[in-house]
């Protein structure tokens, strides 16, 4: 694992969700905070058994795919029962609960993870000096193994990637939601961040 790509990707992450919780504490009637960054070498696999551990074996997502010279993938992963807390902490009110997500609350998660992940996008870009163009953004629902097999879909499952995860907290009304970012880079990003001059 390159240290100088780490540390490059650690703050670029960092920076970047932290601007975007301000930004998104402003527009919303809660508050965002960045609980934690944290960069390493994994496949999938290996993440798949880290997040089997969690109380809950379901989720929602949002991810979308950038191809072109340097592609990679990025996630944003959401517990659907928090879903009244994220819609009521982010628009204010909150929807009715069903069993399963509605298109309003799909349409919801998709707006909420797009500034997110554009978010990081614009900074990586800013770093390599490099326009990317992102795919529309696709809302997923199931297993967390469905989800990160989602995140894995493009690159080979096989090889360790180096893999960005970014944890979000929302408050509202004294309770806190718990989200997690993902960002899948592959080798040619890190090389070309190993050469770039020391921005971050």
């Amino acid at each position: 694992m390159d240290e100088k790509a780490s540390r490059i990707l650690e703050s670029i992450a960092l920076i970047s969700l932290e601007k975007c919780a301000v930004k998104l504490s402003r527009i919303s009637a809660g508050k965002w905070t960045v609980a934690d960054v944290h960069v390493s070498s994994r496949g999938m696999e290996e993440t798949v058994k880290e997040h089997s551990s969690r109380p809950s074996g379901n989720g929602a997502a949002v991810y979308f795919e950038i191809l072109g010279e340097y592609p990679f993938t990025a996630m944003v992963v959401f517990r659907p029962e928090d879903i009244e807390t994220i819609s009521r902490g982010f628009l204010g009110f909150s929807f009715s609960k069903l069993h399963g997500l509605s298109q309003a609350q799909e349409l919801l998660l998709s707006e909420l993870g797009n500034i997110i992940l554009n978010s990081i996008v614009s900074s990586l870009s800013n770093a390599l000096k490099h326009a990317f163009l992102p795919s529309a953004p696709k809302c997923v629902q199931g297993e967390f193994r469905f989800l990160l097999e989602a995140l894995w879909a493009t690159v080979d499952k096989k090889l360790q990637h180096r893999l960005v995860t970014v944890t979000l907290d929302l408050e509202y009304d004294k309770t806190v939601t718990r989200s997690e970012v993902l960002v899948l880079i592959p080798e040619s990003i890190e090389k070309a961040l190993s050469g770039a001059s020391e921005a971050y």
